[in-house]
C-alpha cells in the first residue's frame, strides 16, 4: 500500500488518541550503522559509521570519549571502509577504503562511477586534517616501531614504510593465497597463512636474513597464528584434510581438530591440545579479531563446543587440561577479546537472554564471571582501553546501534548527535518473543512485531521474514549486522503500515547450539527448514489478529531461499512473497562457495539438493512475487534470479522485478536499499492491502 495512504489511516488514529505518529522509511533508516570498534594503546577508540551511505571514521580520545568525525566523505558512492589500524603512537589510524571485504573479488562499483574505483590503504591523524594514500592494497598490519606497513595486493604480500613519499615494492612471491599477516612482538618478523587449493601453511618471514620458514607443513588447513610475548613460538588451529566437496549440509562431528605450537627457529612444532571426538570435534569460530588468544601467564584462551553449545576455554602452553571459562548453560558466546593486562576475556553472549546479546568478563584461569551489561539493551564488539575502560556497539528495541563507554556501570553513547532527529524511536513497537511449533514439531523462536494502532477483534495481514546466512539469530532489537540492523528497521516500518510482522529463528541458525545449528537434512540435504515456514504460517493463521488469506514471506539470501521454497511448496497458505537475490537451485549456489563440486560426481546428493530447492517444485508455485537482486552479487549468483524468472514465466506466475546493476549481495548504497523496502512495501500492499 503507498505510504500516503498508510499516513492517513495512522492519523486518523492519532487523533483519535489511539496510535503513535506515523514515520517513513527514510527516517526509520536515517541512523548510521557502526562497525570496526577498534582501540589504541594510548587512550583512544575509532570506529566505522555509515551515514545515509557514506562511511566515515568517527574517534573519541581519553579522558572525556567524546566522539567526533574524523573524515569527510559524503557521497553514497558504495565505497565502505574496513580494516583500521592503529599506529604505535596512537597518532594515526591506517584504513582501507574501496574494494571487497567480503569474498576479496574485484572492486565493486555500486554507484557507477565513471571513473572506477580502487581499494586502496589510507592514513590520517587523529587529530584530523585530509587523509593520505598509502599505496592500493588491503590487509594493512603495522610493525611494532611505526616504521613500516605489510599489506596484502592481489593476494601477495607488500610493504611500504609510512613516510609520505615512500614506495610500495613486493615483499614475498607467493605460491596461494596470502592472508592473516601477524608481526612478531619485536618487529622482526611477520607470520601469515598461505592458502593453497586443498591446505593451508603458516610461514614466518625474517626481514634481516629475508628468509621464509614453514611452521610444522601438513596436508591439512592451518590457520590463526599468534604469536608468542617472547616471539619464540607461534600457536595455531590446524583442521584436519577434508576433500568432501559440498556446503549447506549438517556437519555434527569430524576428526578433531587442533591447536598446536611452532618454535620459530626450526620450524617444529607440536600438538599442544586436541579436541575429543563427537560435540566440538568441528572447529566453529567465534566473531574476534583472531581465534587463539596468548593471554598471561603462557595460557591460550579458544572457543570450543564440547558442550553442544560454543563456549570459551584456556589452556597453558604447559599442556595441562583446558579450563571452562563459561560453560554452565545452553547458551552461546560470540565476540570475543582479551582485557590489556590479558588476564581477562571480555564476550557477548546470550546466556540469561536467549533473544539478545550481552557483555560478560572472565579471568583467563575461568573465575569472576560477571555480567557486565544485563538489562533490556543488546551490547557487542567488547574491547578494553588503555585505560581500563570498556567501550562497545550497543542497540535496544527503539534505538539503533551506535558506540558507547561504560561509566559506573552504565553505558554512555560516545557519539550521541551522530543520530538524526528524524529517527522515530518513539514510534518504534517492542517485539514479543514467541515461541511456535515447526510442522515435524521442533520448537522455534522467533519474535513478533505488532502494529501500533491494533484494535481489539481486528484482522491485520502478517508477514513472516526469513534471515540469511543461515547462521544467524535475530533478536528483540536492533541488529549487529548492517543488512538485519536494516531488516529489522523495514519489520518496523510494515509493523506501522498494519502488518503482524513475525521474524523466526529457523533451524539451521545460531544461538541456540550445535544441534539446531546442524540441523538434520537442513538446506541442500532436504530442506528441513520448510517444516518451520510452515510452522510460522500456521501460528499465524491461528492467531485471532490476523487475516489467514493475508499471509505473506520475505526474506534475502537464505531468507530469500526460504520464501521462494514456501511459495512454490505452499501458495495455498502463503499469498504473495517478496525474495530478495534468493537461492533457487543448491547445486548451482554451491559451486559458487565450492568451485570444486560436480554434480555429476555424486549423483544421489545433486538429487536431493534439486529437490530441496524451489525450483523442483516450480509446478505448484503460484502466488505472486518480487524479485530484487544486484546482478555482481558475489554470494548468489545472479543466474538464480534468471532462472527462477524464466520458469516462473512458463507457469504463468505473476512477479515483478528490480534489478540493481552493478550492486552486490549486501546493496553497498543507501539508495538501493531505499528503493528495494519501498519496492517491497508497496508489492505487498498491493496483494494483502493493510
Amino acid at each position: 500500500m503507498p505510504f500516503r495512504t498508510a499516513f492517513l489511516a495512522l492519523s486518523l488514529a492519532t487523533i483519535a488518541g489511539c496510535a503513535p505518529k506515523a514515520f517513513t522509511l527514510e527516517q526509520v533508516l536515517s541512523a548510521p550503522f557502526p562497525s570496526s570498534l577498534t582501540t589504541s594503546t594510548k587512550g583512544a577508540v575509532a570506529w566505522v559509521l555509515d551515514e545515509h551511505g557514506a562511511r566515515n571514521i568517527w574517534v573519541a580520545t581519553a579522558p572525556d570519549y567524546k566522539g567526533r568525525r574524523l573524515t569527510t566523505y559524503n557521497a553514497d558512492d558504495g565505497q565502505e571502509i574496513a580494516e583500521l589500524a592503529w599506529t604505535p603512537d596512537g597518532a594515526s589510524l591506517v584504513f582501507v577504503r574501496g574494494g571487497d571485504f567480503e569474498t576479496r573479488r574485484d572492486n565493486p562499483n555500486p554507484a557507477g562511477l565513471v571513473d572506477g574505483v580502487e581499494q586502496a590503504i589510507w592514513i590520517i591523524p587523529v587529530t584530523g586534517g585530509d587523509p593520505r594514500k598509502i599505496t592500493e592494497g588491503n590487509q594493512p598490519a603495522v610493525s611494532p616501531s611505526g616504521d613500516r606497513l605489510v599489506f596484502l595486493r592481489k593476494n601477495e604480500l607488500w610493504s611500504v614504510g609510512l613516510k609520505d613519499g615512500d614506495k610500495a615494492s613486493q615483499l614475498i612471491h607467493t605460491k596461494g593465497s596470502a592472508s592473516d599477516i601477524r608481526f612478531s612482538p619485536d618487529g622482526a618478523r611477520i607470520s601469515y597463512v598461505v592458502g593453497r587449493t586443498d591446505h593451508s601453511l603458516i610461514c614466518v618471514y625474517d626481514f634481516n636474513s629475508k628468509s621464509l620458514r614453514f611452521l610444522d607443513p601438513s596436508v591439512d588447513r592451518d590457520a590463526n597464528p599468534v604469536w608468542s610475548p617472547d616471539g619464540r613460538q607461534v600457536a595455531f588451529i590446524r583442521i584436519p584434510a577434508s576433500t568432501r566437496a559440498f556446503s549447506f549440509g549438517p556437519v555434527r562431528t569430524g576428526e578433531p581438530w587442533s591447536i598446536r605450537l611452532a618454535d620459530t627457529q626450526t620450524g617444529a612444532g607440536h600438538e599442544l591440545w586436541r579436541a575429543a571426538e563427537g560435540p566440538g570435534s568441528v572447529f566453529s569460530p567465534a566473531v574476534a579479531d583472531s581465534q587463539l588468544f596468548w593471554a598471561a601467564d603462557n595460557r591460550i584462551v579458544f572457543p570450543w563446543e564440547k558442550t553442544g553449545y560454543r563456549h570459551l576455554y584456556s589452556v597453558s602452553t604447559h599442556g595441562d587440561a583446558p579450563a571452562a571459562l563459561n560453560t554452565n548453560g545452553e547458551f552461546e558466546v560470540e565476540h570475543v577479546s582479551l582485557s590489556q593486562d590479558k588476564r581477562k576475556v571480555f564476550f557477548s553472549s546470550n546466556e540469561t537472554d536467549i533473544d539478545r546479546r550481552h557483555i560478560w568478563r572472565v579471568s583467563v584461569l575461568g573465575d569472576q564471571l560477571t555480567e557486565v551489561t544485563p538489562g533490556a539493551g543488546i551490547e557487542w564488539s567488547p574491547l578494553e582501553t588503555s585505560d581500563g575502560r570498556l567501550v562497545v556497539f550497543r542497540s535496544d528495541a527503539q534505538h539503533p546501534a551506535r558506540a558507547a563507554i561504560l561509566e559506573k556501570n552504565s553505558l554512555r553513547d560516545l557519539a550521541p548527535d551522530s543520530i538524526p532527529v528524524m529517527f522515530p524511536a518513539s514510534a518504534l513497537v517492542v517485539p514479543q518473543p514467541v515461541m511456535l511449533s515447526a510442522a515435524d514439531g521442533l520448537q522455534i523462536h522467533a519474535q513478533v512485531f505488532l502494529p501500533p494502532n491494533a484494535q481489539p477483534g481486528q484482522k491485520h495481514p502478517a508477514l513472516i521474514f526469513f534471515h540469511g546466512g543461515s547462521r544467524r539469530q535475530m533478536l528483540l532489537g536492533f541488529h549487529y549486522m548492517d543488512y538485519y540492523h536494516n531488516s529489522y528497521a523495514m519489520n518496523q516500518y510494515l509493523a506501522s503500515l498494519g502488518y503482524v510482522v513475525l521474524a523466526v529463528n529457523y533451524r539451521s541458525g545460531i544461538g541456540y547450539g550445535l544441534n539446531f545449528r546442524e540441523a538434520v537434512n537442513y538446506g541442500a540435504t532436504g530442506a528441513s527448514e520448510f517444516n518451520d515456514v510452515i510452522g510460522a504460517g500456521l501460528y499465524l493463521r491461528s492467531r485471532p489478529d490476523v487475516d489467514p488469506q493475508r499471509i505473506g514471506l520475505w526474506g534475502g539470501s537464505y531468507g530469500g531461499y526460504l520464501t521462494a521454497l514456501g511459495l512454490a511448496r505452499a501458495s495455498d497458505l502463503f499469498a504473495v512473497g517478496v525474495d530478495f537475490h534468493g537461492v533457487h537451485d543448491w547445486n548451482n549456489v554451491i559451486r559458487n562457495f565450492v568451485p570444486s563440486y560436480d554434480p555429476g560426481k555424486d549423483v544421489a546428493a545433486a538429487r536431493i539438493a534439486f529437490e530441496s530447492s524451489p525450483m523442483a517444485s516450480i509446478t505448484t508455485w503460484r502466488s505472486p512475487v518480487l524479485l530484487i537482486h544486484g546482478d555482481d552479487d558475489r554470494n548468489v549468483p545472479f543466474h538464480e534470479s534468471v532462472i527462477l524468472a524464466e520458469a516462473l514465466r512458463k507457469q504463468h506466475v505473476p512477479f515483478e522485478q528490480l534489478i540493481f546493476p552493478d550492486e552486490i549481495h549486501g546493496f553497498l548504497t543507501e539508495k538501493r536499499w531505499l528503493q528495494a523496502y519501498t519496492a517491497t512495501a508497496d508489492f505487498l500492499g498491493n496483494y494483502l492491502k493493510p
